[in-house]
């Protein structure tokens, strides 16, 4: 339908109403265009700015391992920065979808792509724990170690979950109470970006980075502020309930 200037009218999505409009910016910056391939979700609107972050950080830790003597710890290090980086795809690649088509593709990408994630980390785990056991080494006593841990916890449980709620919902009494806890797996996740990324900064104060790999502090947390500033705006207002409904409700 045409408005008296010609110009087609927008709807309440297209002007960046309901479910489609993020925190910042307009509706199409955060929304996934149809017929648009799934993999172009990464580079929209603010996405850039999270990539560029994210490869920041992952080109640091991998440059400077590899300038370092290598040993199996060095694995550590290079699993879990790669982990922190198909994390961040995850997110990127499912926030912009709406329909549900968009969302079921998104999800299954979503679910392959953390789980790539989860076996990095845990292969990191097991190499670190390893190390600890073979050079008896105190375990969990560094921020880093402890940030680490509880990031390991908060994964274990959102992965367990997330996988629930959507496969297997008749866990939860009924799709419909599985689909009510959406939103607090959503809040969830981008807690544990954020403490990924906090681990990573941890990790530059430790003996072993400031004796040998000599990854600066403010280089990390530049590249994460830029990963934060690249996600967090293609947060849909609507599934947080913070959107209004046509009839000024808030969504639930």
């Amino acid at each position: 339908m045409a408005s008296a200037t010609g110009t087609p009218e927008m709807n309440s999505r297209e002007a960046g109403l309901g479910e489609d409009e993020p925190l910042l910016g307009r509706a199409g910056d955060a929304a996934q265009q149809e017929g648009r391939p799934i993999y172009y979700n990464v580079i929209i609107g603010t996405a850039v700015v999270a990539q560029g972050g994210i490869l920041l950080v992952t080109a640091l830790v991998w440059a400077n391992v590899f300038l370092s003597p290598l040993m199996l710890f060095s694995a550590h290090p290079l699993l879990n920065s790669g982990a922190l980086l198909i994390f961040t795809q995850s997110i990127l690649v499912l926030q912009p979808t709406h329909t549900a088509e968009q969302k079921r593709k998104g999800i299954i990408v979503h679910f392959t792509l953390n789980n790539l994630a989860l076996d990095a980390l845990v292969a990191g785990l097991v190499i670190i724990e390893y190390n600890k056991i073979s050079h008896g080494g105190i375990h969990f006593e560094s921020p880093h170690a402890i940030l680490g841990l509880i990031t390991y916890i908060l994964l274990a449980i959102q992965a367990l979950v997330g996988f629930t709620q959507y496969f297997v919902p008749q866990l939860y009494g009924s799709v419909a109470r599985a689909k009510s806890l959406y939103k607090w797996h959503r809040m969830s996740g981008y807690l544990v970006l954020v403490m990924m990324l906090a681990t990573v900064a941890a990790a530059t104060q430790t003996d072993f980075n400031k004796t040998t790999l000599h990854i600066r502090l403010w280089a990390v947390l530049v590249s994460a502020v830029l990963v934060l500033i690249g996600v967090l705006p293609r947060i849909k207002k609507q599934k947080f309930g913070l959107a209004p409904k046509p009839n000024g409700a808030f969504s639930q």
